[in-house]
């Protein structure tokens, strides 16, 4: 089968990893890590596994930071390679294994989630983290039926998204609704990373919120907060007038469309209260600022940003993913007695009572949320609240996030889109591998 893979290779990483950004077109070159090639496809590691073919599978930033070369080697040592990119994938069930569990059929449409967790690993007993319902971070990442990988499209035994055939535990698979269209399925892995991430802020009407970036898992996690019924204001900081628009559109009260950071700092300030001085070098000095700040972004001018933004013992919601950015100043986190938070992927999550509606249309609009997936402690889990909004959006508000499809074939086109997806108003870029 064809497949998009990545290989370990030091002298190539270190090339792109050195000129990537002045010679954008090497990480996805024949001198790259990445490589479209023909692939056996991977083994079911045991009985209960099943087989899926991928419909759609999306691009993520973490996926382009592989791609760029600009990862932390922080999960270094829980990837096995080669292994095949992609993560966000709806697709449908070709094989099942003779010990699969009876719900899940041949034929039938399912998104996936990514975290390969004790339960996918075949490990007993469980770890304090997957026991607590924090299965995304699991520190068996080692052990069970699998080499290393923290996510499907990490390990060289699962396979990932961007290719025609992936392996999958039943505990990762959510069953597709059927008014769900593929394009809107294949985002359930995002939103429910922003649906994790929306639930750890405050919201109570009184709440106050700043959002930096507007890329794709900043709209989805002001749709979010929204969703799960957020009552704060929230105010947005976009790079492009399109991301502006659609940040109003997902629910931000008010957005800012600047890239000069004295420009922003100014008027944050003048939002949430506080005072701008000049420093004898590097950015000037905010006195006051917002209670909750979440970074959509992840780089290293956004971390020390959102530190610098954050109100005296104010919180701090890393939501974007970030790598070893340098050059961000820890002054603000000591001298304010800041609250930093990670939001990373998704778990088991107390449900509100009620979901809300998607973007301007459905304004006041709400329903139940389905409990028949809660487990006694009466959580659900992310991706089945981000399935459930989802189905809900019949105006298909955040399946317009997906704007641009390529086959596997134009993978250097799809990436070159996706690396410039705020420019050109692209949003969401995704692999079409086909029914």
């Amino acid at each position: 089968m064809q497949a998009i893979r990545f290989h370990r290779s030091v002298p190539r990483w270190l090339l792109v990893h050195s000129l990537g950004t002045r010679v954008p077109w090497l990480a996805t070159s024949a001198l790259s890590c990445i490589k479209l090639e023909e692939t056996e496809p991977p083994k079911l590691p045991s009985g209960e596994w099943v087989r899926v073919r991928p419909i759609l599978s999306g691009i993520c930033g973490s996926d382009l930071a592989t791609i760029a070369c600009q990862t932390s080697p922080y999960f270094a040592p829980f990837v096995s390679t080669p292994f095949v990119l992609g993560h966000e994938i709806v697709g449908v069930i070709e094989e099942i294994g003779p010990q699969t569990p009876e719900a899940w059929k041949k034929g039938q449409r399912v998104v996936l989630e990514p975290a390969l967790s004790c339960v996918v690993r075949g490990v007993k007993p469980l770890c304090a983290s997957c026991l607590q319902g924090r299965y995304a971070a699991c520190v068996n990442l080692l052990k069970g039926a699998l080499g290393a990988g923290f996510q499907t499209g990490f390990c060289a035994n699962t396979g990932g998204g961007w290719s025609h055939g992936l392996v999958a535990h039943p505990a990762q698979l959510h069953a597709v609704p059927e008014k769900l269209s593929d394009t809107g399925a294949v985002l359930a892995e995002p939103f429910a990373c922003a649906l994790h991430a929306a639930l750890l802020a405050p919201r109570d009407p009184k709440a106050s919120l700043l959002l930096i970036g507007c890329g794709t898992i900043g709209l989805l996690t002001i749709a979010a907060y929204r969703a799960v019924g957020g009552e704060g204001k929230v105010r947005a900081l976009a790079r492009y007038r399109v991301q502006g628009d659609m940040a109003e559109h997902l629910g931000a009260d008010e957005v800012y469309v600047e890239s000069d950071t004295r420009r922003q700092y100014r008027w944050v300030l003048e939002r949430f209260g506080g005072s701008l001085h000049p420093s004898d070098l590097g950015k000037p000095v905010a006195l006051g600022g917002a209670p909750v700040v979440l970074d959509c972004v992840g780089s290293a001018q956004s971390i020390d940003d959102a530190l610098r933004l954050a109100a005296p013992g104010g919180l701090v919601l890393l939501v974007g993913m970030p790598g070893t950015p340098g050059g961000v100043d820890l002054t603000p986190l000591w001298h304010k007695e800041l609250r930093v938070h990670g939001a990373y992927a998704y778990g088991w999550e107390l449900p509100p009572d009620t979901l809300a509606g998607i973007g301007a249309v459905a304004a006041g609009a709400s329903h139940k949320v389905n409990l028949a997936h809660m487990d006694k402690r009466g959580r659900v889990k992310s991706m089945d609240l981000a399935l459930q909004i989802l189905a809900a959006d019949d105006a298909d508000v955040l399946s317009s996030l997906v704007r641009r499809k390529y086959p596997l074939a134009q993978y250097s086109r799809a990436l070159d889109e996706a690396f410039h997806a705020g420019s050109r108003g692209a949003f969401k870029v995704v692999f079409e591998i086909g029914k």
